[in-house]
């Protein structure tokens, strides 16, 4: 007998479906040189991120660490995919059952005012849905309050 209800297509190809991806975006009151030097030196994402040995250089690759969590060894192995001075970096993103990538996408709005987005792609299965809702949040907390202090704090710092 044939049957009615919808077939899950991650049952017939033994995928497993993605999930949502977590975007978010927000606007600072800075440069694109600013932002960038956040998101694309090794000081400024180990400032308001994680410690990490970041190059920017399409193929290094390097960890983030912080504390260890239940079911988290406090390692991300990561790559640098893409890099676009002061428009794009993406990464790839490793961790336990986890193999995702961040976008980092910088847009002007006007001389004082930089559009950043963020993207976290490539959730997949059961395995990854705590993980997912972690990032989620985490990534809100990190752009709304960390990154920014970052921005400010290093204004105050002489070259």
């Amino acid at each position: 007998m044939p049957s009615t209800g919808s077939t899950n297509s991650s049952r017939r190809t033994g995928r497993e479906a993605p999930m949502r991806d977590i975007r978010r975006e927000r606007v600072y009151r800075c440069t694109a040189s600013e932002l960038w030097q956040a998101i694309a030196t090794q000081e400024g994402l180990s400032a308001w991120l994680m410690p990490c040995d970041f190059e920017p250089v399409v193929g290094h690759e390097f960890t983030f660490r912080t504390k260890p969590v239940p079911g988290f060894d406090g390692i991300v192995h990561a790559r640098v995919v893409e890099l676009v001075e002061k428009e794009r970096l993406r990464l790839s993103w490793r961790s336990g059952s986890l193999d995702t990538e961040v976008s980092f996408t910088l847009e002007a709005v006007d001389a004082d005012h930089v559009k950043l987005c963020v993207v976290h792609r490539g959730f997949r299965g059961l395995s990854n849905v705590v993980a997912r809702i972690a990032l989620g949040l985490g990534w809100k907390k990190l752009l709304r309050v960390q990154l920014p202090e970052w921005i400010e704090t290093s204004r105050r710092v002489p070259a």
